[in-house]
């Protein structure tokens, strides 16, 4: 399916409730900006995000993936985050249908490391862009797996799906993990990150009783997330999943 088509098919599950609009206006595109995180040591993001054609003229909210890169990312140089996964698709391709945050981790350093931070660049997202927040997604790969198993367990409440790519995490937060609708994608002949660390995550969130679907690329190595990411198949799986905002 052509990638135009398949937008058009997530623009009918993308049916959403009436948001504030974005504090300035952008063009539609893929846009470098910043953030600092609130108090003394505040702490600054530069991310990259992408905003749908239309998005300024369509009343209501845009679904939101927050995309969390590998470590071959890190530095301060956005350009680097542009070359794999949501942003890189999303640079090819202005209709592609959701609010894209791409921030860049600073150079030896860890996205476990900042969830705090990440959590309040969530908050500002929320409060400056178009967002319905009941369909915030988020998803990483290799270092920005493990960051998104972090991220998703330090606030499950935050997200209405994620989907974490060759990396891993800590099988004792699979608790906090189990009412997560969750996509663990991982190549099997991995030789940076064994499979067994996706493999585990997934056998201890489902003993919690969560729900898990894992998916083992039988011929792929590190690099299991350009076939995913490039399908469409991760985006419309996350568009059939909403979180409740609560009374």
């Amino acid at each position: 399916m052509k990638p135009s088509a398949l937008w058009a098919c997530m623009m009918v599950l993308i049916l959403t409730p009436a948001t504030a609009p974005a504090e300035e206006p952008l063009s539609p595109g893929q846009h470098a900006r910043q953030f600092t995180t609130p108090g003394e040591s505040g702490f600054t993001w530069r991310y990259l995000v992408h905003l749908p054609e239309g998005y300024a003229d369509r009343e209501g909210g845009w679904p939101v993936i927050l995309f969390l890169h590998g470590a071959g990312e890190r530095g301060d140089d956005l350009e680097k985050v542009k070359v794999h996964g949501p942003p890189k698709l999303a640079q090819q391709d202005k209709s592609f249908p959701f609010i894209v945050i791409s921030p860049q981790c600073p150079t030896g350093e860890r996205w476990n490391g900042r969830v705090k931070e990440l959590l309040a660049l969530l908050d500002h997202v929320e409060a400056t862009y178009p967002v319905d927040r009941q369909r915030i997604y988020l998803t990483g790969l290799s270092m920005g797996g493990f960051g998104s198993f972090a991220l998703a367990a330090a606030a499950p409440e935050r997200f209405a799906a994620i989907a974490p790519i060759c990396g891993g995490g800590d099988v004792n937060t699979a608790q906090q993990l189990k009412d997560l609708p969750m996509w663990i994608i991982h190549g099997w002949q991995d030789s940076v990150v064994p499979p067994q660390r996706s493999i585990e995550m997934a056998l201890a969130i489902k003993a919690a009783g969560g729900r898990v679907k894992l998916t083992l690329e039988a011929d792929a190595g590190h690099d299991s997330w350009t076939a995913p990411y490039a399908s469409g198949d991760v985006y419309l799986w996350m568009l059939r999943h909403r979180r409740s905002l609560g009374p």
